[in-house]
């Protein structure tokens, strides 16, 4: 069965108490059985329908108005209605791990104009029942089951909110950690517990749900992360609801203190030791000059893109569309783009370590832990926002505030400029440059103590910079010394950044699906090799050159690609169909920037089923069904409906409908400057135009000149000062 937009709902967040958060906006996260507990990584509840306090009348009420909107309050209720109907689930209701639209074809899409009605509205499910996966596709209209599978292939969905708090609650119950805590000074009730996901080891772990249970010293901080109680371990059947094993190995050690770890703001800290910094803002007295309609299509200069919130991917980008400078036309450059999976792997095989290789869009969700972003701060003044509509695991829906911003950008730069030396002949400076403005899609995922902000930016010039950031705070490893001089031969696994704290040394890889159509859906992907060349004729004292030799790849093989300096090439996506006046293929490239490669081996458990980092670049024939790098059931997976599987089909991708797929990466060896939370770490890559406009698009773009300004000055009380 093919499938689309197969999404899944994240099982991680607390229950009621959590909303204090929303209520009162401070942090009081649930306590189960005396100790906090969270999914992963703690998080906040979204908005509740149910609330009066949260209704938001405009989601509510919305009506689909594209073939890809996503699901609408309204039609959520319908999918549970008809479900809850549907003979095979009288007895008992499944728990809904993910409910989404489930997307026309591809060429229904293409072909659907605005005023066209919408194709058949269909919703795509994913239920847990009675330990088994059911795939369901229904008819809106009709109000009709279409497909009903049962997964018969490795992993499982997220786990629900219930199957968090049981376990967790089994866990904190559980009579020996009442006695680990004692022994540590502590009682349950001083402790933060949260559940990893346990990654996948062997035959043993088959057959049954498991969670890791790792619990922390909430004594004197927020930031519970920065005090664990190391070696303290326990793994939970999730559906009997028991702890089946316990470990603690590191009694002897110390819990580190929790002096200086708040990173919360209070009006009387002392500000840093530097000059202070006068607000800034980029003012628009006329108003954005982007505009979103029906909710998704936002347009933007030369830019029209349709823009949703996913509760796995996040945000989901959509039928780019540039339009050319020359002619006016409408240019097709991607049908679709997001970040289809994530990878983070912790470098340590300690008892207490070694399961930590999350998956964190499979596993958590990176819509599901978005949280709403702070105005002024995550996102400028001149922002629009935007909500996000998901589904609870009773089937029920919910709204995911403020977690998309929109806003344009200036930041000083320039978007091409030159001065010339000389005087021209009339005697005139040549002086030109033009003010760079940009347009930033933004959302940012707390996946519990890591953050992750994305950025789609669009520049005139027809480029789209995809960045991810870092920040948050570090998961830290507990150690008995609390100096490096005490440490012999790299002992630990990474630096100590404070007193009995070690910062463990680990990786984050993120992979974008990119399903480019540069021109229309039939493209080709084309390695243009670096070579260098001998001067053997030596007509010049020049011995070597570099020289452009182009390589079509006709298969998946042809077409991976692990970066080497030392090997240098572009990366394009032509359309060979489609030619400049010049005679070149109208194509984009990719443009990679710092980059990392995974150097775990290929047959250790966490990379088997991340496989999807052993190349940077993949090049996939489309096919709807394949969606998400690491495979569409992720919890415990066993990597057998990875990236790397499909890729190894090796299938014909010349003059095809591909999919490009780069993975972006970080190798995190920690510092003191990461202590207690992390100055934000950025990493980009590009798609840019190459041969896709005759000449630069934005050569005739107007110069910015004083008069087209606001006059902005500083109040009385400003200048007195």
């Amino acid at each position: 069965m093919e499938t689309s937009s197969r999404l899944r709902l994240p099982f991680l967040l607390l229950l009621l108490p959590m909303l204090l958060f929303f209520l009162f906006s401070s942090w009081n996260p649930f306590s189960g059985g005396g100790g906090e507990s969270a999914g992963r990584r703690s998080q906040f509840p979204p908005k509740s329908l149910t609330s009066k306090k949260f209704s938001h009348s405009a989601q509510t009420s919305a009506t689909p108005r594209h073939p890809i909107d996503p699901l609408t309050v309204g039609e959520i209720h319908r999918v549970r209605s008809i479900l809850s109907s549907y003979e095979p689930f009288l007895g008992q209701f499944p728990a809904i791990q993910s409910m989404t639209i489930d997307e026309p074809d591809k060429s229904r899409v293409l072909g659907w104009q605005s005023g066209d009605p919408l194709p058949p509205r269909k919703a795509f499910v994913i239920g847990l029942l009675d330990n088994q996966s059911h795939l369901v596709t229904i008819d809106l209209e009709s109000g009709r089951v279409e497909t009903h599978e049962i997964s018969s292939g490795s992993g499982y969905p997220m786990l629900t909110m219930e199957d968090v708090a049981a376990a967790v609650d089994a866990a904190v119950s559980y009579p020996g950690l009442e006695v680990s805590a004692a022994a540590r000074g502590l009682s349950v009730a001083n402790l933060s517990c949260i559940s990893p996901s346990p990654g996948w080891f062997g035959p043993e772990e088959e057959g049954k749900r498991l969670l890791k249970v790792l619990c922390y010293s909430k004594q004197g901080t927020p930031n519970f992360y920065m005090r664990p109680l190391e070696g303290l371990v326990m793994t939970v059947d999730v559906d009997r609801r028991e702890v089946i094993k316990f470990s603690d190995t590191g009694r002897g050690i110390p819990i580190p203190g929790g002096a200086n770890t708040d990173y919360r703001f209070h009006p009387g800290n002392d500000p840093p030791e530097m000059n202070p910094i006068n607000p800034i803002s980029m003012e628009q007295p006329q108003g954005p000059s982007f505009t979103v309609t029906d909710g998704h299509l936002v347009e933007w200069a030369n830019w029209e893109f349709h823009l949703k919130a996913d509760q796995r991917a996040g945000f989901i980008v959509s039928r780019v569309v540039v339009r050319d400078s020359e002619t006016g036309d409408r240019r097709s450059v991607m049908y679709k783009g997001f970040p289809s999976e994530l990878f983070v792997p912790y470098m340590d095989v300690d008892e207490a370590w070694y399961f930590k290789s999350y998956m964190d869009a499979g596993e958590f969700g990176m819509g599901a832990t978005a949280m709403p972003l702070v105005p002024l701060n995550d996102c400028p003044r001149n922002a629009h926002y935007m909500d996000g509509v998901f589904v609870s695991a009773d089937g029920r829906p919910f709204i995911q505030p403020n977690m998309i911003c929109l806003f344009e950008r200036y930041a000083g730069d320039s978007a091409w400029r030159h001065t010339e030396l000389t005087v021209s002949a009339g005697g005139e400076k040549l002086r030109e440059a033009r003010a760079k403005v940009t347009l930033v899609a933004r959302m940012a995922s707390s996946v519990g103590n890591y953050d992750y902000t994305i950025d789609w930016e669009f520049q005139t010039d027809g480029l789209i910079k995809i960045t991810v950031a870092l920040s948050g705070m570090l998961m830290v490893k507990a150690t008995v010394h609390d100096n490096m001089n005490q440490i012999e031969n790299q002992e630990e696994t990474g630096p100590m950044v404070s007193e009995n704290v070690i910062g463990v040394v680990h990786d984050h890889f993120i992979t974008f699906h990119l399903d480019m159509d540069v021109d229309g859906p039939n493209n080709t992907f084309v390695k243009v090799n670096l070579v260098k060349e001998e001067n053997l004729e030596g007509k010049t004292p020049r011995k070597s050159y570099l020289k452009p030799v182009r390589h079509v790849a006709k298969t998946e093989e042809d077409a991976r690609v692990k970066l080497s300096l030392y090997n240098p090439s572009e990366f394009h996506v032509v359309n060979p169909s489609r030619r400049s006046r010049l005679g070149n293929p109208s194509g984009y490239k990719v443009v990679p920037e710092a980059n990392a490669a995974s150097l775990l081996d290929h047959s250790d458990p966490p990379q088997l089923r991340s496989a999807f980092t052993n190349n940077q670049i993949w090049v996939t024939p489309y096919n709807r069904s394949e969606q998400w790098a690491g495979g569409l059931l992720t919890y415990q997976s066993h990597g057998d409906d990875t990236l790397d599987v499909w890729s190894h089909r090796n299938r014909e991708i010349e003059d095809k409908d591909v999919v490009l797929w780069y993975t972006l990466g970080f190798h995190h060896v920690p510092c003191q400057e990461d202590f207690p939370i992390m100055p934000t770490v950025a990493a980009s890559f590009q798609l840019k135009p190459v041969n896709f406009f005759d000449r630069n698009p934005i050569l005739r773009a107007h110069p910015v000149f004083e008069k087209d300004l606001p006059v902005c000055r500083p109040s009385e009380s400003a200048s007195a000062m």
